[in-house]
C-alpha cells in the first residue's frame, strides 16, 4: 500500500450515507449534504433532497452562519504573528472609541470579554446590516453583561469587533482581507460573502407539517465577520484540515494549534466542550474534535476536524432547525474513525543525530520520579514518566541549544542542560525542577542537599 489513505471501504461509505440519509429526513430538511476528508483531500461526498431540482453535492454552496468566525479567528492571529497587534493588547489600543476598550484581543477571540451576545433589536440574523451602520448600533447602550475576562460568554457582538480591527489595522475592508489572506492561498474559490450558483435557498419548515417558507438572506454589514459566509463542504473540509495542520501560506501549524487550546475554563458543570481562539471543542468517546457550528434564518452547518485521527467531516443543511449540524458531522467523523483507524506513518531513523544529544538519552529522576528523555524529529525531545500518566511533555529545539515546551505542564517551559566545570552533565533545569541521573545521589545538584547518612531501612 502506497498510500495510508485511499478510497474509503464500502461499509464505511454505506455507514456515512446512512448518517446523513437519516439527518435529513428525520430533520426534515429541504436538502442535506456531508462531506469526509482525509489526508489533505476529500474522500467522501453524500447529499439528500433537492437543491434546484438537483442532489445536492460538495460543490453546493449553503450558508455557514458562525462557521465564518474562525475564518475571522484565522485573520486576527495573522496580525498577531506579523507583529502588527500582541491579544494581550486592549481593543482601544487598535479600536478606539468603541466604549468596550479595555477588553482584549485574546477574550474577544474566546468569548470571556463580557460582551452580550446579540445586538440590541431587531433581530440581527433577519434584518439587513443597514440597521446597525454603526459600532455604536452593534453594541447598543449596555454592552458588557459580565466582568470582563471571568467567564465564557458566547458573542456575536464580540466577532463584529474582530472584524473591525482587522480592518482597522490592515487597512483595507474584513472581506478583501477574508480573500486575499485565506481563501485565495487556500484555494477556498467557492466560499464566498455572497452566494454563487449552485447555492440552496434557505426554508423555514413548519414544526407540525411538512410544509415550509423561504427565509430571507440578508446582507449582515457589519456583523459579516461573526457569520456572512456562504461554502461547500468541500471547501470546508479543506479548511478543517488547515485547521489542523496550518499552511505556512496562512498560519504555522503552531499557530492553529495555539488555536486549538482551550481559552477560557468551560461552564460549571459542562467539562466535556470548550472554546479556544475561535474554535469550538468537544470532547466525547475518548475523541476530541475542533471546529464550529452555525446556521442563520433558513440553513444550519457543522465542521469538526480530529487532528490525532486526520478527518474532518461538514454537515450542511438549508432549514432553520431541523438536524442538529454538530452532531451530525460528529457521527460522520466517528463512523470513519472507527471503522478505518489512522494507519500510522512509517518509522524510520532520523538521518542524522548529535552524539551529546543522543548522550542525554535514557532515564532522569525528579525527586524519585523517573522520567525518561527520548530524541524526535528536528532535535527536538520528549520528557515522559515511565509510570503513571505524570507530566509528559514535547519539547521543540531553539538555536541557543535549549527546548521550549509544547504542550502539557510545561508548555512554554525552557528545558536546558547544566554542565560542571569539566564540561560534564551534572542535571536538567526544567522551569527550576532538576533531573538528575540518578534519585537523590550524593554530590548531585539536589536543591535543599541530600542526607549525608544516605538512603536507609526502617
Amino acid at each position: 500500500m502506497t498510500s495510508s489513505f485511499e478510497a474509503l471501504l464500502p461499509g464505511t461509505e454505506r455507514a456515512l450515507f446512512h448518517r446523513v440519509a437519516t439527518a435529513q429526513a428525520e430533520g426534515r430538511s429541504p436538502s442535506l449534504v456531508g462531506a469526509v476528508g482525509r489526508g489533505g483531500r476529500l474522500r467522501w461526498e453524500g447529499g439528500r433532497g433537492s437543491v434546484d431540482g438537483r442532489v445536492p453535492d460538495a460543490d453546493t454552496q449553503y450558508r455557514i452562519g458562525s462557521i465564518t468566525k474562525p475564518f475571522t479567528a484565522v485573520l486576527v492571529m495573522r496580525l498577531r504573528d506579523e507583529g502588527l497587534l500582541d491579544l494581550g493588547d486592549s481593543l482601544e489600543k487598535h479600536l478606539p472609541g468603541t466604549g468596550v476598550g479595555e477588553v482584549t484581543i485574546a477574550q474577544l477571540l474566546g468569548h470571556s470579554a463580557g460582551l452580550a451576545a446579540e445586538t440590541p433589536s431587531p433581530w440581527w440574523e433577519r434584518t439587513p446590516g443597514t440597521v446597525r451602520p454603526e459600532l455604536a448600533d452593534v453594541l447598543g447602550e449596555r454592552p458588557l453583561l459580565h466582568p470582563v475576562g471571568r467567564r465564557h460568554h458566547y458573542s456575536n457582538t464580540g466577532y463584529t469587533l474582530l472584524g473591525s480591527l482587522v480592518e482597522a489595522v490592515r487597512g483595507v475592508t474584513w472581506e478583501e482581507a477574508l480573500k486575499a489572506e485565506i481563501l485565495e492561498p487556500l484555494g477556498l474559490g467557492r466560499t464566498t460573502v455572497r452566494p454563487v450558483a449552485p447555492h440552496a435557498e434557505g426554508w423555514a419548515v413548519h414544526p407540525w407539517a411538512d410544509v415550509v417558507l423561504p427565509e430571507p438572506a440578508e446582507d449582515l454589514g457589519l456583523m459579516a465577520s461573526a457569520g456572512q459566509l456562504w461554502s461547500t463542504a468541500a471547501d470546508l473540509c479543506r479548511f478543517a484540515s488547515f485547521l489542523a495542520k496550518g499552511d505556512e501560506r496562512v498560519l504555522s501549524a503552531e499557530t492553529v494549534r495555539e488555536m486549538r487550546v482551550p481559552a477560557v475554563p468551560p461552564e460549571a458543570g459542562n467539562w466535556d466542550t470548550g472554546y479556544g481562539l475561535g474554535l469550538q471543542l468537544v470532547r466525547g468517546e475518548g475523541r476530541t474534535l475542533v471546529g464550529h457550528c452555525g446556521s442563520l434564518p433558513g440553513f444550519v452547518a457543522g465542521l469538526w476536524v480530529s487532528v490525532e485521527e486526520d478527518v474532518t467531516a461538514v454537515m450542511l443543511a438549508n432549514t432553520t432547525s431541523g438536524p442538529l449540524p454538530g452532531t451530525v458531522a460528529a457521527d460522520l467523523v466517528r463512523i470513519v474513525a472507527d471503522a478505518e483507524p489512522r494507519i500510522p506513518e512509517p518509522w524510520q531513523p532520523l538521518p542524522d543525530i548529535d552524539p551529546a544529544l543522543l548522550g542525554l538519552t535514557g532515564p532522569w529522576y525528579w525527586g524519585t520520579y523517573s522520567y525518561g528523555l527520548r530524541v524526535v524529529a528536528q532535535g527536538g525531545v520528549e520528557l515522559c514518566p515511565l509510570k503513571g500518566q505524570g507530566r509528559a511533555s514535547h519539547f521543540r529545539a531553539e538555536p541557543d541549544g535549549t527546548w521550549t515546551g509544547l504542550d502539557g505542564y510545561y508548555a512554554g517551559e525552557t528545558l536546558r542542560v547544566v554542565r560542571r566545570a569539566d564540561g560534564s552533565v551534572s542535571h536538567l533545569d526544567l522551569g527550576s525542577f532538576v533531573f538528575t541521573r540518578e534519585p537523590y545521589e550524593p554530590g548531585d545538584a539536589v536543591p535543599g542537599g541530600v542526607d549525608q547518612d544516605g538512603w536507609r531501612g526502617l
